[in-house]
């Protein structure tokens, strides 16, 4: 039923696509168009989840995910809660994915892309304060940063619940780096999706399966992931969750009599 209503949805939509137009006389889409490279179940689903809301990890998720990569939901929840902070989510708001805008790694690619930084000091006074502080201030930085070159500001920012860096998007399976941020941007799901794609394609999933947690660290977080204790964080933390999803499949014993008196 649902499935019929989406396709109802989705093909009345698409047969009545929506443009506006220019003052120079030119059509363009509004925000109301459909991606018609969607499903139609998908297309349905987009349509009708409200703007203001968060789409988070389910249980399911986790499952489908660690199944398909051959860890477990323990390991990938101990990875979560080391990269996303205290909060374990993906987003600070809706449509506003967690996200480290990370000066250094910002000069690094800057300078790759031939833009001198040394005349934006003044003007964009705000990038360069190297205090992290809130979300907000961090979203600010980044929104400044894509002033002076966007490509540089998205590769030297670390990005959702996983804090992947933009430079990786194509590691994490995205067409593009505006397909990274979008994504990115989207769904927990689709931040999962990528750090999947990203430690398989990076060969990092193996350390995972193994919870070889200092290989694991290296190649995730750097050669500074000892000095951080990267890798014994997690390995806290993979001992939680382990046993909190231990608690989870234990069977309860029934103290229910099936004989009548």
């Amino acid at each position: 039923m649902l499935q019929r209503a989406a396709m109802l949805v989705a093909s009345v939509l698409l047969s009545s696509a929506i443009f506006t137009i220019n003052s120079d006389g030119q059509s363009r889409k509004t925000d109301k168009d459909v991606d018609v490279s969607e499903s139609p179940v998908a297309m349905a689903k987009q349509l009708t989840e409200p703007k203001d809301t968060i789409l988070a990890l389910t249980e399911q998720d986790f499952l489908e995910v660690a199944q398909s990569l051959g860890v477990e939901v323990a390991a990938i929840k101990a990875v979560v809660e080391i990269e996303a902070g205290c909060t374990h989510e993906g987003f600070s708001a809706p449509g506003k994915p967690l996200i480290n805008f990370d000066l250094t790694m910002f000069r690094r690619f800057a300078k790759r892309h031939g833009v001198n930084l040394s005349k934006y000091g003044k003007s964009h006074s705000v990038v360069f304060n190297s205090h992290r502080g809130s979300q907000l201030r961090a979203n600010r930085r980044l929104e400044a940063a894509k002033t002076i070159h966007p490509q540089a500001a998205v590769e030297g920012t670390f990005w959702g619940m996983f804090q992947i860096g933009g430079f990786n998007w194509k590691r994490c399976g995205a067409e593009s780096l505006e397909n990274f941020v979008e994504l990115m941007s989207r769904s927990e799901r689709d931040q999962l999706d990528m750090f999947a794609n990203f430690i398989t394609n990076t060969g990092l999933v193996k350390h995972l399966q193994s919870k070889n947690w200092a290989a694991f660290a290296r190649g995730y977080n750097g050669p500074a992931y000892a000095r951080r204790r990267y890798h014994t964080r997690m390995a806290s933390a993979y001992a939680r969750h382990s046993k909190c999803e231990e608690q989870k499949t234990t069977v309860e014993p029934d103290s229910t009599s099936d004989s009548e008196g």
